[in-house]
């Protein structure tokens, strides 16, 4: 193969150089020619990493949202501007969207940009429309579903989304759940309200993914208020279909915003679930110091582990670790984030707590006592026997009479066989 205007022989003597002087405007405009080649052609290299697929990411990018750079978002804030444009949703409260979210990844931002000296970060470039909850990728993906906490925006939230999901070196579909939070700290009560008005979409949305054949594991991670909605939702989930927990791959809430007693008594009505649950805690929270003078009562995200762990799920203190208000580590926090990992890893590959419940769990026709959480008793790991409020009575119990409150002779009430 010949190339032109190159040609071979004998070595050619060096032609003479004279130097002439140069200007200090001269050599500034030189340099700045020199660096505009090398900006353009780390764009263009930049241009071309941005359109490498969801099957070629795992060779280049530390997870699958680095390489795409998108997610799907299913939120029940109202639409401004037809969501074409900045902030794209609001947050007053509207019948659910579903949008795909396209974002400038930092991994994609070429090696002579600010992201090769961490100070890149993501950014949201366009929100489009779908008709249905539509993932990324081909072949049967996991899906890390995002909940958020209280006084957040849809843009923030997706962001959070972003990097969380890339934190955790994430293999599958990104999944934004967001609910209107109306971005104020002032507006505490409000956004518990939405919240929980938001659990039915939240509900509907599992039920999408649980029933798509393209969707593995659903791994869910809640924050703050966003914990209080989900549990909600999966008590709705599982009291319809008391199959579903085999669906889900790792729930962790992280510094929930949930009430203990309220907490303990829907995750006794769960069956198993409790096997795939994890709760990031911090006992030095600030924020949840405050929210829980405000709703009342003992916040779960400053619980002391010994308390939860008595309803057999995993947990994880945080106590002392950065940030002012000692609320998001999960988003900060290296350590915490390699525990959300391996609660990942564990229940794709089905080596997490495989423990029974520790207390009775609610079955039809057999409701638990609404016990609070700090009167429950620790339980042992191997009772002995059957528990005597469930062994079967050597011979039938005779009947039991109930006073009536007037003369009327006393109603006779057989115990059920």
């Amino acid at each position: 193969m010949s190339f032109p205007n190159i040609t071979t022989g004998p070595a050619q003597p060096r032609p003479k150089v004279r130097l002439m002087p140069c200007s200090p405007s001269s050599l500034l405009s030189g340099v700045v020619r020199r660096l505009s080649v090398v900006l353009i052609a780390g764009g263009l290299a930049a241009g071309c990493a941005g359109m490498a697929s969801v099957n070629d990411s795992a060779a280049t990018y530390p997870s699958d949202i680095g390489g795409s750079g998108e997610l799907t978002a299913v939120t029940t804030r109202n639409a401004e501007g037809n969501a074409l444009k900045r902030p794209w949703f609001g947050a007053q409260r509207s019948e659910p969207s579903i949008v795909r979210v396209r974002l400038a990844s930092p991994h994609n931002a070429g090696r002579f940009s600010t992201a090769a000296v961490g100070l890149s970060d993501w950014k949201i470039e366009a929100v489009e429309p779908l008709p249905a909850l539509r993932l990324a990728g081909g072949g049967t993906r996991d899906v890390l579903v995002y909940v958020h906490g209280f006084n957040e925006t849809f843009e923030s939230a997706a962001l959070d989304a972003a990097r969380l999901s890339d934190a955790l070196t994430f293999r599958g579909s990104t999944v934004l759940f967001s609910w209107p939070s109306r971005n104020s700290v002032f507006d505490y009560m409000a956004d518990r309200e939405s919240a929980v008005w938001s659990r039915d979409a939240l509900n509907d949305m599992l039920n999408s993914l649980m029933q798509d054949p393209g969707v593995g594991r659903v791994h869910i991670v809640a924050h703050s208020m966003g914990s209080m909605l989900t549990v909600e939702a999966l008590r709705q989930v599982y009291s319809a279909n008391r199959t579903a927990a085999s669906r889900f791959g790792a729930i962790v809430f992280a510094s929930p915003d949930i009430d203990v007693d309220g907490f303990s008594a829907s995750v006794r009505r769960m069956g198993t679930m409790h096997r795939r649950m994890t709760v990031i805690t911090a006992l030095d929270d600030r924020a949840l110091a405050l929210s829980g003078s405000l709703a009342g009562g003992k916040r779960v995200g400053r619980a002391e582990s010994a308390a939860l762990e008595k309803l057999g799920i995993k947990v994880v203190d945080s106590s002392g670790g950065g940030g002012l208000l000692k609320h998001a580590t999960f988003l900060r926090d290296a350590g915490v984030q390699k525990l959300v990992i391996q609660a990942i890893a564990d229940a794709r590959s089905g080596t997490g707590n495989q423990s029974p419940s520790p207390f009775p769990v609610f079955e039809p026709m057999q409701p638990v006592a609404q016990t609070p959480l700090a009167s429950l008793p620790v339980p042992e790991t191997a009772p002995a026997a059957a528990p005597p409020a469930v062994a079967a009575p050597a011979v039938a119990p005779a009947a039991v009479e109930i006073p009536a409150a007037d003369p009327v002779a006393p109603a006779q009430v057989p115990v059920a066989q």
